[in-house]
């Protein structure tokens, strides 16, 4: 056991595997049968859009950050798809990443340039975009939101009825994490930032430009995994994406990154977000009703996150 443990904490990667596995296997065994080809390619399905979203998190975390905009950012991007369809089908995408430049390029110079903190400024963000959406929804009351079918394929699609398709979009949006952030500078310089910003502006490094891109990148992953979100219910409400903003934090945490930056990576949000959708799935499962799902949900991240915390000390 001691030899477990040891190997756990130099790899704990491994770590948040076997407590999926363990997750996995507690389904199958209170629902004998519920593990199928199906049942997994909906995980892989439903998991996609948070994990997207943990993307644009682990970002700004390493560098001891935080967004709260990211769930404002994909409910909008999903509503200005909808509400822009008929206008084409790539005016409506182009309207809509854009709103997700426009909140990154704030949220960037609110933290990076003005030193705003983080909680502060991405929570502002958040609200303020929440509300230009409302003003817009309002203005758009005698049109008829519509998803355009290439998005609603992206959301909802499988192939061969079993892959899904957004499962492409996950797999270009964790390779390009993976390889940036352990190949490449600007992925060494999140680390370094993260864990001594002192020494990164003594050593010359513009921290500034680097968070700016920081969050910009972050906001247009939060656009992305809007639409992603929209396409699989085929329908745009200014509600959309709420539901994620807390489980995105999560799953980052959950897979090892630390809130106060400079350690952890993406391959263990990959995990941590499908954890949180497994266990979604769990609570669903045995019909618990949806206050005591919420007290479940929370208390059982609470403990993944301590558990995870106590084997890396």
């Amino acid at each position: 056991m001691t030899a477990v443990l040891q190997f756990l904490r130099n790899q704990t990667i491994f770590a948040l595997i076997f407590i999926l596995a363990l997750f996995v296997a507690g389904i199958e065994i209170a629902r004998p049968g519920t593990v199928t080809p199906l049942w997994i390619s909906n995980i892989l399905l439903f998991a996609a859009p948070l994990a997207i979203l943990g993307a644009g998190q682990t970002l700004v975390m390493l560098t001891g950050g935080i967004d709260l905009s990211v769930a404002a950012v994909a409910t909008g991007a999903a509503y200005l798809l909808a509400t822009n369809a008929s206008s084409g089908d790539a005016t409506a995408l182009v309207v809509a990443l854009s709103l997700g430049i426009v909140v990154g390029v704030v949220n960037g110079i609110g933290v990076a340039v003005l030193r705003v903190q983080p909680l502060i400024m991405t929570l502002g963000t958040g609200l303020m975009t929440g509300g230009v959406m409302i003003v817009y929804s309002q203005q758009m009351m005698a049109s008829q939101p519509h998803v355009p079918e290439f998005i609603q394929t992206l959301g909802a699609g499988k192939l061969f009825g079993l892959v899904p398709v957004n499962l492409f979009l996950w797999l270009i949006v964790a390779g390009l994490m993976l390889f940036g952030l352990h190949r490449t500078g600007f992925g060494r310089l999140l680390y370094a930032i993260g864990d001594n910003r002192e020494a990164c502006h003594l050593a010359g490094i513009r921290v500034w430009r680097v968070l700016f891109v920081d969050y910009l990148l972050c906001s247009i992953l939060a656009a992305i995994a809007g639409l992603v979100l929209v396409g699989g219910t085929n329908a745009s409400d200014l509600s959309l994406a709420d539901s994620y903003l807390l489980p995105s934090v999560a799953c980052v945490i959950i897979g090892g990154t630390s809130i106060f930056g400079g350690r952890g990576g993406y391959a263990g949000t990959i995990v941590g977000a499908l954890i949180l959708t497994v266990l979604t799935s769990i609570l669903t499962l045995m019909d618990v009703h949806e206050p005591i799902k919420q007290v479940l949900y929370g208390a059982i991240i609470l403990l993944l996150a301590a558990a995870y915390a106590r084997l890396t000390e």
